[in-house]
């Protein structure tokens, strides 16, 4: 089955063109000049640009390492047996058959960029890794059938190395490669994994001064999850290879692979596995100690406990990293800023946190905003002759680089209506409460915080007035009468409000979280189901969609206009639609594949939205498509000290 890279669309093997679109199945487009370029090109043959798609493997040997721990000391040591493993004859490596633009695989897919290790290498640590060029992108691998259907794995097909990566791909972490592809092939083992190799190693940013102990905590806090996430599989020692410790665009923390911990055969005799919490405070230890980096006094006294058995869970460990990052803000600001009071969490709280770990906070540090991109687009739709949506954004960034510090800040407003009335009346009302908003909040919104509830509630009835009084004018009467929804997002920094008439839409997501709506629709269905009546009943009646409230039909006595206050704390992905997009379970259908992938900067969001219209086009196509989206990213604090 081949994929077309612009509609998705599957088509069969022999296809040349996509059957949806038209695409070419026989090239690939250099994302330089946009070229076409042959589908086993490594670059492109007009600006010499790197075309992939390009994968790094792993390839090993397919035999387990088997492990023993000494009663005495509980050390680990090499089951003899495997020792020719180790120490084996370099001249009969397997690794030798291949060479760079050799291809590993008897389909000829994927081909080598570069050459393996020498012989003795490759004898010494049983492995090798390197960069392949997929020389058939459009073909989706066996790996990838299964995961997208969602097919039971044969195990038997499977290489041991590849089933961590399947299994913990259902979690979705972004620290955790994607797995491509992974076969077994004679005595060898190959999985193909998402090339992270040229990211930047932990280490490299953590000697920096411009990393503040607010950051080290952060990722201290990740790596205990990731301990928790990692232990069901078996690959704790993933995060004890200071080289395998990446970061991302985020500079949050990833992993580059995984690392399966060997097998223990017989245990010491208190019956601890090797591995404890203990490697993670001596793993903390190292990363100080490369990096030449003074430990603050409470570090220094945390990995004590964490020796000592003082500290003995991960839930012990990420109370004291969250006590830790309190007591730094503390000292360097005279009141804990609300963000880091949330994440203290009301007393109240603290005992269910230790009960439940896996309700334990994603986040446990004060964030600021390092980052803010947004996109817009509306569309008439298939069915529609004219477009009575209309959006409005007015959006800054600013920022401040210092020697040791960068501080972004940002102000954002972003409105989206959809209008009711017909020619001349719909399309009046959206833009007419845009206008009004924007002008409202140039002229009162200039402080560093955002607006109170009380003068946004200020602007939508503004907004409604000057739709009333129009109406009123022309003398427009029963469905002549125009209006709009509205759907408006404020922010400042990592704050945001959201304020909503009607049955347009604000979702968030988030890596955690996954897609929610943050708004409710403002319609009959929804009336009754907050009086108690059940879902099915609601939306059984014939009016079920008529919407209860709207700008500029009715005066503000009758108009009550919903206003919510959200902290960001991690990084978000805020999406505001007309229904021409939210109907029928549109985004809750395809979130995973329109929406998650926009969270990483990496992703261009201007193209992601004009795929989002694309889906609204083929999913409804009813009516006017609408859409913004505001990517937000933070980063802990940076006010603590060293």
């Amino acid at each position: 089955m081949l994929i077309c890279p612009q509609c998705k669309f599957e088509n069969p093997d022999s296809n040349k063109f996509c059957q949806s679109c038209g695409t070419s199945l026989a090239h690939k487009i250099c994302p330089e000049c946009s070229a076409d370029v042959a589908l086993n090109a490594r670059f492109c043959h007009k600006c010499s640009a790197e075309c992939g798609p390009i994968w790094w493997t792993i390839i090993t040997q397919a035999l387990p390492i088997v492990v023993s721990a000494t009663a005495e000391t509980g050390e680990l040591i090499q089951n003899p047996e495997n020792e020719n493993i180790v120490n084996g004859d370099s001249d009969s490596s397997p690794f030798l058959k291949f060479a760079i633009d050799s291809y590993l695989d008897p389909q000829q897919r994927y081909r080598l960029l570069e050459s393996l290790p020498t012989p003795e290498v490759t004898a010494a640590n049983r492995f090798v890794k390197a960069r392949v060029l997929d020389c058939q992108p459009y073909q989706v691998s066996p790996i990838e059938a299964m995961l997208q259907h969602e097919t039971k794995i044969d195990t038997n097909t499977i290489p041991d190395l590849a089933k961590a990566y399947l299994e913990l791909q259902v979690e979705m972490h972004p620290a955790i490669p994607k797995i491509h592809d992974a076969w077994q092939q004679d005595d060898l083992q190959v999985v193909l994994l998402e090339d992270r190799s040229d990211w930047p190693m932990l280490l490299d940013v953590w000697q920096k001064d411009t990393t503040s102990m607010l950051e080290i905590l952060y990722w201290f806090y990740q790596m205990t999850q990731l301990w928790e996430l990692l232990e069901g599989v078996g690959c704790r020692q993933s995060l004890l290879e200071l080289s395998n410790l990446r970061l991302d665009e985020d500079q949050s923390l990833v992993l580059q692979r995984l690392y399966i911990e060997p097998l223990i055969t017989e245990l010491p005799q208190d019956g601890k596995q090797a591995l404890t919490i203990k490697s993670l405070g001596q793993l903390w230890q190292n990363l100080f100690r490369e990096s030449q980096r003074t430990q603050f006094g409470c570090v220094v006294q945390m990995l004590e406990d964490v020796e000592s058995g003082n500290i003995q869970t991960l839930t012990q460990l990420q109370l004291r990293l969250q006590e830790m990052a309190a007591e730094i803000e503390e000292v360097s600001t005279a009141e804990i800023s609300h963000s880091a009071a949330n994440i203290l969490q009301e007393n109240a709280e603290v005992e269910d946190v230790i009960a439940k770990n896996d309700d334990a906070p994603t986040m446990v540090l004060s964030m600021q905003l390092n980052s803010l991109e947004y996109a817009a687009y509306t569309d008439v739709g298939r069915q529609r002759d004219h477009n009575e949506d209309y959006f409005g954004i007015d959006s800054q960034v600013h920022k401040l680089e210092l020697p040791k510090n960068r501080v972004v800040t940002a102000q954002g407003l972003y409105i989206l209506c959809d209008g009711m009335g017909g020619h001349a009346g719909g399309e009046v009302a959206s833009e007419l409460a845009v206008n009004t908003i924007r002008k409202y909040f140039q002229e009162t919104w200039t402080d560093t915080e955002l607006p109170r509830k009380e003068s946004i509630r200020e602007s939508v009835y503004l907004a409604n007035q000057a739709i009333y009084e129009l109406n009123q004018q022309e003398a427009r009467s029963g469905i002549g009468r125009m209006g709009t929804t509205l759907v408006m997002l404020l922010l400042q920094d990592n704050q945001a409000a959201i304020a909503h008439v009607g049955d347009s839409r604000l979702y968030c997501l988030t890596r955690k979280g996954g897609l929610e709506q943050l708004t409710i629709d403002h319609e009959v269905g929804q009336r009754e189901i907050a009086r108690g009546v059940e879902p099915s009943i609601a939306y059984g009646r014939a009016d079920a969609y008529q919407l209860t409230q709207a700008l500029g039909p009715r005066n503000e006595n009758s108009l009550h206009p919903q206003v919510e206050f959200l902290d960001i704390n991690e990084d978000m992905l805020l999406l505001l639609v007309s229904d021409g997009l939210s109907d029928n379970d549109c985004l809750e259908t395809h979130w995973q594949t329109h929406l998650q992938p926009l969270l990483s900067s990496a992703s261009n969001l201007e193209k992601g939205i004009q795929d989002l219209i694309e889906l609204g086009n083929e999913h409804n196509g009813h009516d006017n498509i609408t859409a913004i989206l505001v990517r937000v990213k933070v980063r802990p604090s940076q006010q603590g000290f060293f």
